[in-house]
């Protein structure tokens, strides 16, 4: 299964397994592109044991939709970057930089505070693209 279908299946809530590891797996790229810490790539995911978030990296499993709803909105947010400013780079980076949108905080400070950060940052990039 291609990437792009195993995140389609991911945020439709129709996963098995392997579409666990599979969307997992896009999530630990994109940790790894933000330079993101693992008790980062928990936080984002919603603080579920660390014991569970590396079970479900090694072997799969049912996500919760919380978990699932954070997913879609976390590449929906690496998606945007990519079309907002096509320098991965920078990209990358934009997610650690100070923001006056987010009262100072970056982009990813905003996104550690819970669902509600992780949503605004994605509405926040959304009305940016237009």
């Amino acid at each position: 299964m291609s990437a792009a279908k195993s995140v389609a299946a991911a945020v439709s809530g129709s996963i098995d397994t392997a579409q666990t590891r599979d969307a997992l797996e896009i999530f630990s790229e994109i940790a790894e592109h933000w330079g993101l810490s693992t008790d980062q790539q928990i936080n984002l995911l919603g603080s579920p044991a660390r014991s569970t978030f590396f079970k479900w990296k090694k072997e799969g499993g049912t996500l919760p939709a919380d978990t699932q709803e954070r997913l879609s909105h976390i590449y929906s947010i690496y998606k945007a970057l990519e079309i907002l400013l096509p320098d991965m780079s920078i990209a990358d980076g934009w997610m650690k930089r100070s923001n006056r949108a987010f009262a100072g905080e970056s982009a990813l400070e905003r996104a550690l505070t819970g669902l509600s950060g992780v949503y605004e940052v994605r509405r926040y990039l959304d009305a940016q693209r237009g």
